[in-house]
């Protein structure tokens, strides 16, 4: 396998720990199928994208791009501004579904 793939995913594990340390449990998701039950509060994340960084005519480094979405039933949900003073997190939009509050990120990790 190569080298590149394996700190990638090494990255994104890292970063779902930091999620789990935030919610102080394992309520956190990476890409969950919809057969999945989930537990609330929860932090949901998917990959969207890759930011490449490019010098001397090639790719230099590529940073993911991922969506993180704080799920609660608390509207004034102390996670929500956690995961917002994440380095390279900014904060997209606010939901209500279902009975939930939603907080959407993207973040670059």
């Amino acid at each position: 396998m190569d080298d590149s793939k394996d700190i990638y995913k090494e990255r994104r594990i890292e970063l779902n720990r930091i999620f789990e340390k935030i919610l102080g449990s394992s309520n956190v998701y990476f890409q969950p199928p919809s057969n999945v039950r989930m537990r609330y509060p929860a932090i949901v994340y998917t990959r969207i994208g890759i930011e490449p960084i490019r010098a001397d005519n090639g790719v230099y480094k590529m940073t993911p791009e991922y969506e993180v979405v704080v799920i609660d039933p608390d509207p004034d949900s102390a996670y929500v501004f956690q995961v917002a003073q994440l380095p390279l997190c900014r904060h997209t939009r606010h939901y209500e579904q279902d009975n939930l509050n939603h907080d959407a990120f993207q973040i670059y990790y």
